[in-house]
């Protein structure tokens, strides 16, 4: 239990510094360190990411790192998009499905790794088009991958919302408390929280997003991007050894 404290302290840190990769990491931890159910950890999660994301979206707000036409654009049409990528789960193994996370996560690291300096720009705007299709596809991949949060997001945000990546992540982050609140309660009946132990995460991941927080305000955006490719990049790759060999 206590390496599966210390991991959640990960997820915070994850979330602080990336607005992202605590969805991913959240679930195993649960299963394999703290010996939760499956399903019961899904519903964990979304509580732990949450309510971690929703603290974090609140300091990023306090630096003016909230994009709030952004966040109320991708969290409205990014629930739509999720509830009707959901229903296309189904028609495909969960191999596939994790398969093809890894495939869109390969894509989405090249892209911002390959990206030029001066494409790093501050252009903190959000055009209604770009904003509201690119949550409605980030919506559908979330839905129909089952994961994603802001390893999608916060490269949407980045790529076709044109907005600087620490704005990204904060954004990123107010969007995730939505959507997360949106499963939660999807999920309130059909699994029974541990709320002690939930409670317990929460607060150990809240430490880590304020450890992320302080951390991800002194680090350069350049360095800051190819850190967050690189992780994605990773797990990536342990999701396509583990399903392909």
């Amino acid at each position: 239990m206590l390496l599966a404290l210390t991991l959640g302290a990960g997820i915070g840190l994850a979330l602080g510094l990336l607005g992202g990769g605590g969805s991913v990491i959240t679930v195993p931890v649960l299963v394999y360190a703290a010996g939760i159910d499956p399903a019961a950890a899904v519903a964990m999660s979304l509580a732990v990411v949450g309510g971690t994301s929703l603290v974090g979206a609140w300091f990023k707000h306090r630096e003016q790192l909230v994009h709030k036409q952004a966040t109320l654009m991708f969290g409205g049409v990014g629930m739509l998009g999720a509830w009707a990528g959901a229903h296309l789960t189904p028609m495909v193994t969960p191999q596939t499905l994790l398969v093809l996370f890894a495939l869109l996560m390969v894509v989405i690291a090249s892209i911002m790794l390959f990206r030029r300096e001066e494409e790093l720009t501050p252009k903190p705007e959000c055009r209604p088009v770009r904003c509201l299709f690119s949550g409605l596809g980030v919506g559908l991949l979330t839905g129909f991958l089952g994961v994603g949060g802001g390893f999608l997001l916060v490269p949407a945000m980045v790529i076709f919302a044109r907005l600087p990546m620490k704005m990204a992540i904060g954004t990123s982050l107010a969007v995730i408390a939505i959507n997360s609140l949106a499963g939660l309660i999807g999920h309130g009946r059909q699994a029974a929280l541990d709320w002690p132990l939930t409670g317990a995460f929460l607060v150990v991941a809240i430490i880590g997003m304020l450890a992320g927080n302080h951390l991800a305000s002194r680090v350069p955006v350049a360095r800051l991007q190819r850190g967050f490719a690189g992780f994605v990049l990773a797990i990536a790759a342990l999701l396509l050894i583990k399903n392909l060999i």
